[in-house]
Order: structure tokens, then C-alpha cells, then sequence
């Protein structure tokens, strides 16, 4: 609340003054509401980022899935520079789905530079690379988070569904390298 304090005429005739004063508490109080107030313009952009829908597309069938044995699949769709490989790893991972939730799906494409990774999967440490551009190598059971190399964001990683024994990709956590929307 403010407090404003007029003179009357009888006490100064020659002139009149106010005097303002605001409260620490009320200055504290408006000034935050004018820093919540400024972020509302954005909020309605960063509401409509969250809502884009990836496409719900069928890679492969449980039943194809051998332990370590990496298949390559394109997601999204219509999109050739986005190649994923799905892997049934046979033990447990970060988003993994099946009953072990062992089965982890991951860009092809070095996070760092776009190196290919086809053909570098690691069976005995679960892990992806090195890239032949730095040599950036990735944990696949802990969401393809960087082991080692110049590389400072993991791997993109396919968020993954099943139902009557197929797997969805449903989505993508992290941005493909060399696009700067997943789904353009």
C-alpha cells in the first residue's frame, strides 16, 4: 500500500506537496508480479513446443530383436538424414521397454559433428562408437550419455512403445544433429 501525505492549505500556504512513500513489502510485491507478468508473452510459445506430437511408426517386431545385433530403422519419417538402430541389449537401460527393459533405440549420427556410428556398436560394453571424426564414444544403457571424446550432449534417443509384440517409435529425446527441429 502507498502512503500519500498532502499538505493542507493551512499549513503551507506558498505551496503544495506530495510525498510519496511505497513499503519495502510493496515494492517487493509489484516488482515481482512484473517479472511474472513478463514471462507470460513466452509461455504461450513454450505451450505449444510441448504439445507437437511425434508420429507413432512401426520399426520392428519383438521377436526380430536379437541380443546385440543392432537394426537400423528412419525416424521420423520421411526424413533420410535421421537414421536411428534399435538394440535389444540383455540387460537393463535408461528408457528401455520390454520385459528386461533392455531394448534401446538411438541416433546414428555423432552428437558432436554428425560422425556415422553404423557399424561401431560395442556388445560387451553396451556403447556406440568411437566416432571416426573425434572418437566420441556413448553409454547405451545410461541414455547414450558421452563415455569419452569431444562430444558434450549424449545421443538422441528414440522414445520407444510396445503393443502385440511390435515396437513404436513415439518420439525423440534430444535434437538430431544437423537439424534444427526434429520434426521438419
Amino acid at each position: 500500500m502507498m502512503d500519500i501525505k498532502i499538505e493542507s492549505e493551512s499549513e503551507s500556504e506558498t505551496s503544495e506537496t506530495e510525498h510519496l512513500c511505497m513499503s519495502r513489502r510493496s515494492f517487493l510485491l509489484a516488482g515481482g508480479g512484473a517479472v511474472v507478468l513478463s514471462t507470460l508473452p513466452g509461455m504461450a510459445s513454450a505451450v505449444k513446443l510441448v504439445a507437437r506430437e511425434y508420429p507413432r511408426v512401426k520399426i520392428a517386431s519383438l521377436k526380430d530383436l536379437k541380443t546385440d545385433q543392432p537394426i537400423d530403422f528412419s525416424y521420423p519419417p520421411n526424413n533420410p538424414m535421421s537414421t536411428f538402430f534399435i538394440v535389444k541389449l540383455g540387460e537393463e537401460a535408461g528408457m528401455g521397454v520390454g520385459r528386461k527393459n533392455d531394448i534401446v533405440a538411438f541416433s546414428n549420427m555423432c552428437s558432436h559433428m554428425g560422425g556415422p556410428l553404423n557399424g561401431t556398436y560395442k556388445a560387451e560394453h553396451k556403447a556406440m562408437g568411437p566416432c571416426p571424426l573425434h572418437l566420441t564414444t556413448f553409454d547405451l544403457t545410461r541414455h547414450g550419455m558421452v563415455i569419452s571424446g569431444h562430444a558434450t550432449e549424449s545421443l538422441p534417443q528414440a522414445q520407444l512403445e510396445i503393443s502385440h509384440g511390435n515396437v513404436y517409435a513415439v518420439g525423440v529425446m534430444g535434437l538430431i544433429y544437423g537439424q534444427h527441429d526434429n520434426l521438419a
